[in-house]
């Protein structure tokens, strides 16, 4: 199954072969790599550290997979439950928080299920599903997929009470933003990849601000004591990085038409 799910899987490197500094692997969730992030942070880690961290984008529930199968060196991900219970399993030494953000709702500008005049999440997706509005799903086991659906449980509305409006993609979030594009929909996002989205069409962003929307991303190292190849040095060593002053320059900076991606809150 690994083999299978490492085949689609998107590897990104920013250091060329024939350089002979360390190398490391580091699932990331496509949220991350689609905010554009990714492309500040490389080229300074590489030249502070010489260290290629090569990215496997993944959503979420398959980036703690690969770390199950020591198939990468760390991750960085966001779905706090289901990161403790990797690093309570011992596939993860611990869990180090870095930066956040918080997830929006978006859709079409003329806004059929009025989100905008919606008070809290709850009341947004009471709102979707009372006016049967097309709704995306990304459907593939990730950190927003997994937020989504605690969102629906938390507004009274189950899965089973999911109609022909809800449309589950199975897909990561730039192509899942691009379908809500396409077919005049409504969808939850990371504010990062909201941002940095090129084909935003008829789309906008139509609530925020709920508490509930927080959006944390951590850092986990794949536990050597389950994987014993697995580069924990060079995983200490990117996390030194990732919580340093260095960093939160970087990440605080990082904006898009004056708004800012992220706020880092490593301790």
């Amino acid at each position: 199954m690994i083999k299978r799910l490492l085949a689609g899987v998107l590897v990104a490197g920013l250091a060329t072969a024939a350089h002979a500094g360390d190398v490391m692997k580091m699932a990331v969730t496509t949220s991350f790599h689609n905010s554009g992030l990714a492309e500040v942070l490389l080229p300074e880690i590489k030249a502070d550290l010489d260290l290629e961290v090569q990215l496997l984008v993944v959503g979420t529930g398959q980036a703690l997979k690969l770390g199950r199968a020591g198939d990468v060196d760390a991750i960085l991900v966001h779905s706090k439950a289901a990161e403790e219970a990797f690093v309570a399993e011992g596939f993860g030494t611990h869990r180090r928080e870095i930066m956040y953000n918080d997830f929006v709702f978006i859709g079409p500008k003329d806004d059929p299920a009025d989100l905008g005049a919606a008070t809290t999440a709850s009341d947004a997706l009471q709102k979707i599903a009372g006016a049967k509005a097309v709704f995306v799903s990304r459907g593939d086991d990730s950190g927003t997929h997994k937020k989504e659906l605690s969102l629906w449980r938390a507004a009274g509305i189950a899965e089973d009470g999911f109609g022909d409006w809800y449309k589950s993609v199975g897909a990561g979030m730039g192509a899942a933003l691009n379908t809500a594009s396409g077919i005049h929909g409504y969808i939850l996002s990371d504010r990062a990849s909201w941002l940095n989205f090129g084909n935003k069409g008829d789309l906008a962003l139509l609530f925020a601000g709920d508490p509930v929307l927080f959006n944390q991303y951590a850092y986990l190292p794949v536990n050597p004591e389950k994987h014993g190849h697995v580069k924990a040095g060079l995983a200490e060593k990117l996390e030194g990085w990732l919580v340093s002053d260095r960093a939160k320059a970087l990440i605080n900076g990082y904006m898009i038409d004056g708004e800012t991606l992220f706020v880092f809150n490593a301790e």
